[in-house]
């Protein structure tokens, strides 16, 4: 049998704790440790720790040196800056890709609209967001740019935290009759139309952090203020 490349562990581990940050299994404010989810993913604390670094570049974490490394907070501005910056991808691949879709591709996006709108009805926030996933991705693909897709999928686990606690309260951010009006244009092979409906979509997205921020106050207090002094803590503990 041949060992797991280290890359695909770095992978792996990065996968795992990004998807529990968005879940709300890792809340925010919780402070992770290196050598715990180690353990609890079954890996060795390197490909951890790389994932620590990657999910602080990305927002998702913040790190003080020798001290913590915790989940950050949603913050309304963040995740609007985020929503500008995905949204202009996606309106950069509904241009390109568009005039490449073929009748397969439209049907898969009505496929996944139907499965979105049925599980907003449910409730299921999971089924909700994967298939709105589904649904642009087949955008995604067919423009085939590799920096826009990229782009789209390191910002968007930021979004997809308001968008989780918004659906808890019993909203949604997406909309099943936005995403219907986008399928349209994209079955008539009309560019502008679906570039406007795209930019609707993530202008109603921005909009929904705009009014979270206004609420929301980040926790920034230093949470080993709590815990034991730094000299009697394992440096390597992040």
């Amino acid at each position: 049998m041949e060992a797991v490349p280290r890359t695909l562990l770095r992978d792996r581990a990065y996968a795992s704790i990004r998807d529990a940050i968005v879940s709300g299994t890792l809340a925010p404010g919780a402070v992770v440790r290196d050598v715990d989810l180690a353990e609890r993913l079954g890996l060795s604390r390197a490909p951890v720790r790389e994932a620590f670094a990657r999910l602080v570049g990305e927002g998702l974490l913040e790190s003080k040196p020798q001290s913590y490394t915790r989940v950050t907070p949603v913050v309304g501005a963040e995740v609007r800056d985020a929503a500008a910056v995905v949204g202009a991808m996606h309106e950069l691949v509904a241009r390109v890709a568009v005039p490449r879709l073929f009748a397969a591709d439209v049907e898969g996006m009505r496929a996944a609209n139907e499965r979105f709108a049925a599980a907003v009805g449910a409730g299921d926030v999971d089924a909700a967001l994967r298939a709105d996933d589904e649904l642009h991705d087949v955008l995604v693909r067919a423009a085939g740019n590799r920096a826009a897709a990229a782009t789209v999928a390191r910002y968007t686990p930021l979004i997809r935290r308001l968008e989780r606690r918004r659906f808890g309260e019993g909203g949604a951010c997406r909309s099943a009759g936005l995403h219907g009006r986008l399928i349209e244009a994209c079955a008539a092979g009309d560019v502008d139309e679906a570039v406007r409906v795209t930019a609707e979509i993530w202008r109603t997205l921005a909009d929904t952090a705009d009014d979270a921020g206004k609420a929301e106050t980040p926790d920034t207090a230093d949470p080993t203020e709590a815990q034991d002094p730094p000299d009697a803590q394992d440096p390597h503990r992040t």
